[in-house]
């Protein structure tokens, strides 16, 4: 049996017309008969699993959310876009183009995952974040505020990169804190964070 349908409520997304989506029985925290986001067509989303499209999110292109991922808030799938295991998509969030979000990886706030980035493990994107060109974030790493990560750049273990940060280039970071670094090839300009002393 299938866990959804497409609605006759619709919304016009860049030419694209996205249905709202019904539950058809109960799985996971949904119930038969809740109302879902919006989607462009019933392979945007998998019939198994408990993969889900909340409130106000938009899957559509040829975007997929499978397995026990949910996407909703505001949030936005696009392109061929993946998000599934576990993965959470949420706020105003967009992930778009090739970009691969899964594992136990959260995407929130006014983040964006795009081009052919792959964001998975127990990572955190949030705030104003960007992951972009073939980067990969993994493990536990966070990325947030104003954060880029970009290029070929490998992020993971623990490590969070924050504030006003650019990781960008062929670089590899494995564990410790970056607030306001700047990376660019070889070359590294680093701004001291102040203590505060009492």
């Amino acid at each position: 049996m299938k866990k959804f349908k497409l609605t006759k409520k619709s919304i016009e997304v860049f030419g694209k017309t996205l249905f709202q989506i019904k539950a058809l029985k109960e799985f996971g925290d949904v119930e038969k008969g809740d109302l879902g986001g919006y989607i462009e067509k019933d392979d945007n989303i998998s019939q198994e699993g408990d993969a889900w499209v909340y409130g106000n999110a938009r899957v559509y292109g040829d975007a997929r959310v499978y397995g026990n991922a949910w996407v909703s808030g505001d949030a936005w799938v696009y392109g061929d876009a993946r998000v599934y295991g576990n993965a959470w998509v949420s706020g105003n969030a967009w992930v778009s183009g090739d970009a691969w979000v899964y594992g136990n990886a959260w995407v929130s706030g006014d983040a964006w995952v795009y081009g052919d980035a792959w964001v998975y493990g127990d990572v955190w994107v949030s705030g104003d974040a960007r992951v972009s060109g073939d980067a990969w974030v993994s493990g536990n790493a966070w990325v947030s505020g104003d954060a880029w990560v970009d290029g070929d750049a490998r992020v993971y273990g623990d490590v969070w990169v924050s504030g006003d940060a650019m990781v960008y280039g062929k670089l590899k970071i494995k564990i410790g804190l970056y607030d306001g670094i700047l990376f660019n090839g070889e070359k590294i300009q680093k701004k001291k964070r102040k203590e505060n002393k009492s």
